[in-house]
């Protein structure tokens, strides 16, 4: 387990019955989350809370917001600023514990001494990709959200970042059209969905895809690749599946596997967040 730190203006500060209680800016959010499987018998709502997100019958879900509260804001990690909305299924428009992963990429960037060009797929709303281009990597990000890359836009706009180039496409297809073309990439970040339709309907299955997506991806990797990585958030695979897919399908390197996750102001309890493996060629 490697558990996401230096988080200033973010924290988890209860997790009970299904839910976990954030402590986010100055706000309070209540959120569902399915590996909370402890302290039935605890009521987080209890709690003054900001922002509340219910699942409702028949759909996915519905945010409850303070007087307070406003439409979205901004918190900072490392001088670094990320953009924060409550929005669909749950989400806030970012990934906390992802900041174990934000680092060791930084690091590797870094101390590479080259440009490094790098892909960032199913990439969200660009916490990663902010990240890397402000390490000095050649970032191009693809999602299949119009919505997402917006939002991924205006990340990059609170840190004064111009050179990323977003690619609104299926990542699949993208894929496919850039190994045709001949381009390739020092780095790949892959952070698929569990599940998701692309934006011809086209559909994901992450336990059914992601082996033969990875293999695929491998014929992007340059001659001098840097490091492959793989995020899931699907429960039952686990960070070995990640790494055994990344030594199946791609030769040489290094292969590291580690669940991520999040401390919490309850002693001794670290909330699993999902698993990563990285493949790293030095």
């Amino acid at each position: 387990m490697r558990v996401a730190n230096e988080w200033t203006e973010y924290q988890v500060l209860d997790t009970a019955n299904g839910e976990k209680l954030e402590q986010i800016g100055g706000y309070i959010f209540l959120r569902p989350d399915p590996q909370v499987i402890w302290n039935k018998d605890k009521d987080l709502s209890k709690n003054k809370i900001d922002a509340k997100y219910k699942r409702v019958k028949d759909k996915s879900g519905e945010w409850t917001l303070s007087n307070r509260m406003p439409k979205s804001f901004t918190i900072s990690r490392k001088g670094i600023k990320f953009h924060i909305e409550p929005m669909n299924f749950k989400h806030i428009c970012l990934f906390p514990e992802q900041a174990v992963n934000w680092d060791i990429m930084t690091d590797l960037i870094k101390s590479a001494n080259r440009e490094i060009k790098l892909l960032n797929l199913f990439a969200y709303t660009g916490g990663a990709s902010v990240v890397c281009a402000l390490a000095n990597a050649k970032v191009t990000h693809v999602d299949a959200s119009k919505s997402m890359i917006e939002i991924a836009k205006i990340n990059a706009n609170l840190n004064n970042i111009s050179n990323i180039r977003y690619i609104l496409d299926d990542c699949k297809k993208f894929v496919e059209k850039e190994i045709r073309r001949g381009n390739t990439y020092d780095a790949i970040i892959l952070d698929p969905p569990s599940f998701g339709r692309g934006p011809n309907k086209e559909v994901w299955k992450i336990e059914d895809d992601i082996f033969d997506f990875v293999r695929l991806c491998s014929k992007l990797l340059s001659d001098n690749p840097l490091f492959v990585l793989i995020n899931s958030y699907t429960t039952g695979l686990q960070p070995t599946v990640m790494a055994n897919i990344l030594n199946t399908t791609i030769s040489g390197g290094k292969t590291e596997c580690y669940e991520v996750g999040l401390a919490t102001k309850q002693d001794g309890v670290i909330l699993p967040c999902g698993c990563s493996a990285i493949k790293t060629f030095k």
